[in-house]
């Protein structure tokens, strides 16, 4: 046994203290529900801490400035009421080890009663251009890095949607050449030529078309979203170049580094958006959503220049999956002539 900052404890608390907490949960009544919400949470976190590469091997040596690098990563997909919730729980979840003796700080102490102040739900953001916006996306070479940002730009998904995407979501009407079984598209695109399906149905770990996915997509509801010409360019020149997926879900789009064929993650579309934005100074470390073009960047720049171009609050709503019952009964039962000509009628020009 060791100690860093905390309490001496048993191996088996030291090693899981994730299933610790989890089982004195159920012994306090704490229904299944909760316990597992609760555990996907901390799992998240826990798998966060380990990533940091800071000799960590363990979230009791978790520090007050990786609960708030964490929080700060997920601005980027979730909303400031959800963040609060996850700040939450991991407050409660060292709270209650500090109770029973197994640590005696709790790192998120200090991000808790800042917590207004770090995480702000609608900051004022850089100002771009839809001008400005063409020449970031003409000083990009690279077909994978292309199709991702005019993906990000024509659809406003969050990162996490974007790489959960495999190519039975995709409905554009090329022939793929590169590998042999073509997949089919989803039933509900299959009449919907130039499309892409974002399903609400995935969570963190979900097995979903035979693979495991280590993000989540945050819609309320299901989206059909047109692709335009020019996306439609940009995702045939992915196509042209893509490698063969190394699992059967064949995903979109596909890591072409060390992690050949494999699907991307959160954290390398970050680093491939973050690596463009600082050549075109729109990135600088420890920047805030008022200063740094990120994935979430992107989602609020077709957010308010599709509203602007068009005046309908709803079927932005509609594409972004953030629409009520209401208005999703107004626009899915009438997609084709409504949602698609608006979208193509109003979207911007990039290329």
């Amino acid at each position: 046994m060791k100690k860093i900052g905390f309490k001496m404890v048993n191996n088996e608390q030291k090693n899981d203290l994730v299933s610790y907490f989890l089982k004195d949960m159920k012994y306090h009544g704490r229904s299944e529900r909760t316990r597992r919400w609760y555990g996907r949470v901390l799992r998240q976190f826990e798998d966060f801490v380990l990533s940091q590469g800071e000799k960590i091997d363990s979230i009791q040596e978790a520090t007050s400035r990786q609960c708030l690098r964490w929080l700060h990563m997920l601005r980027e997909e979730h909303s400031t009421g959800t963040i609060a919730t996850y700040a939450s729980c991991i407050n409660r979840f060292y709270t209650y080890m500090i109770s029973i003796d197994i640590v005696d700080r709790n790192p998120m102490n200090v991000v808790m009663e800042e917590m207004n102040e770090s995480i702000e739900s609608d900051p004022e953001r850089r100002d771009i251009s839809i001008a400005e916006m063409r020449s970031f996306i003409r000083n990009i070479t690279h077909p994978l890095d292309r199709a991702i940002i005019t993906t990000f730009l024509k659809t406003g998904i969050r990162v996490g949607e974007l790489v959960n995407l495999d190519l039975r979501d995709l409905n554009i009407n090329i022939e793929y050449t590169n590998f042999s079984n073509q997949p089919q598209c989803r039933p509900q695109i299959t009449h919907e030529s130039n499309s892409i399906y974002i399903t609400k149905d995935i969570s963190y770990k979900d097995t979903i078309n035979g693979e495991k996915r280590l993000a989540s997509n945050k819609r309320k509801r299901s989206t059909i979203i047109p692709v335009d010409e020019e996306l439609q360019f940009e995702l045939e020149r992915w196509l042209a170049i893509r490698p063969d997926s190394i699992t059967t879900a064949q995903p979109l789009f596909l890591n072409v580094n060390d992690s050949w064929g494999k699907r991307l993650t959160p954290s390398i579309i970050r680093s491939i958006i973050k690596k463009h934005a600082q050549r075109r100074e729109w990135y600088q470390e420890g920047g805030d959503a008022t200063q740094n073009v990120t994935p979430h960047y992107f989602r609020h720049f077709f957010t308010t220049h599709l509203r602007n171009a068009t005046g309908e609050r709803g079927i932005v709503k509609y594409l972004r999956g953030d629409v009520a019952d209401d208005i999703i009964d107004t626009y899915t039962h009438n997609w084709g002539n409504n949602v698609r000509e608006t979208y193509e009628r109003s979207i911007y020009r990039l290329l």
